[in-house]
């Protein structure tokens, strides 16, 4: 077998790799050859490496009602669905905001679903009434298809939809949606969802206007080895082109697919969580994501231990105890946190917790 020591020596060096390259990382490379290349890299990227930044925010969804057709949401309803489809009120985001700010959170991370009814003007007051009322609160919004939806409801670019987002209020935008940026899998997955081209494009707006962001990727169901690979050099590809001194990027979260109850399971396809791929998946995500600086450990989704395994795998970051959290909840995830619980996870890893806000400076 040909050595990976040029890969691993490239990789350390911050040199992008090529596609077979990283495929080669991730079909053959060894796991502890891997979680400790990426530990290694992680040290030299990160300002302060014993350091484990963490955070306090609550995910509320502004709506239940979508459109795209997800296949492994259970979250969603369609707009006819009179019985189980809400709007959240003004009343009930002070009630979850005040909660969240005495748990000492400073972000709200609103989540929308593709209405087919709400528009433009439906965003921009909501956004307008929270920062009236709570001026110092961080609105980590939406994403980039409900960005691609919003302007289509709203006859407007996503440029524009992006501009007048955040004049309202907007400060920085989820990666959510991106899932796997491979039209097979979107089309077999979430068949009504803008297509990879299009989150793409939006995310590259963002990037201009200098609108912080992140990326995701939920893997475990439909796609192939490769197309999790492709999906990273995606990413890095999309970084690359991010003016510079902008925020492009600021950090990337995989997690896995979440099946119980979902459409996708009873299409026969059910998640089959492996901490051992997972693992792999963080360590090449740190190796191949050769300018983003920061990548998380989706505890939620893959539990305690196995983050904190994380955390020597290339990871820097435990995420949100996440006050408030339903779509992936909802599928199955049952993990919870708390700010004790978060910090004394990260502790036992020979780490110190630093809590942070969304744009990773220390609180």
């Amino acid at each position: 077998m040909i050595s990976l020591k040029p890969i691993y020596e490239k990789c350390l060096q911050r040199e992008s790799l090529t596609r077979e390259e990283a495929y080669r990382l991730y079909d053959e490379a060894p796991l502890q050859e891997l979680a400790e290349t990426a530990d290694m890299l992680r040290r030299e990227v990160v300002d302060d490496p014993d350091v484990v930044t963490w955070q306090i925010d609550r995910n509320v969804n502004i709506t239940n009602v979508c459109i795209s057709g997800c296949k492994f949401c259970n979250f969603h309803c369609k707009p006819h669905d009179t019985e189980r489809a809400f709007i959240t009120t003004l009343a009930e985001y002070r009630s979850k905001i005040d909660r969240a700010l005495e748990l000492g959170a400073d972000q709200l991370l609103l989540q929308g679903g593709l209405h087919p009814r709400l528009g433009i003007d439906f965003y921009e007051q909501l956004f307008r009434h929270l920062k009236q009322e709570y001026p110092s609160l961080r609105l980590h919004a939406l994403g980039a298809p409900e960005i691609s939806h919003i302007a289509r409801v709203s006859g407007l670019t996503t440029r524009r939809t992006l501009e007048r987002l955040r004049e309202a209020g907007l400060d920085s935008l989820p990666g959510a949606g991106a899932e796997i940026l491979c039209d097979r899998v979107r089309r077999r997955i979430s068949p009504a969802k803008p297509s990879a081209e299009e989150w793409i494009r939006v995310m590259h707006e963002a990037h201009e206007m200098n609108l912080p962001t992140s990326a995701t990727m939920m893997y475990g169901h439909v796609e192939t080895p490769h197309e999790r690979v492709d999906h990273l050099l995606t990413i890095r590809d999309l970084q690359a082109h991010c003016p510079e001194g902008n925020y492009g990027f600021i950090a990337f979260i995989p997690w896995v697919f979440c099946s119980s109850g979902t459409q996708l399971e009873r299409e026969g396809v059910a998640s089959h969580f492996s901490s051992i791929e997972y693992l792999r998946i963080i360590a090449v995500s740190r190796l191949i994501l050769n300018n983003i600086r920061n990548i998380q450990a989706s505890w939620l989704t893959v539990g305690k231990a196995t983050a904190q395994m994380a955390l020597r795998s290339g990871a820097n970051d435990m995420g949100s105890i996440m006050i408030e959290e339903n779509v992936v909840s909802s599928a199955g995830a049952r993990n919870r946190f708390d700010s004790e619980g978060i910090q004394q996870a990260i502790r036992e890893m020979g780490f110190t917790p630093r809590l942070r806000d969304q744009l990773y400076r220390y609180r």
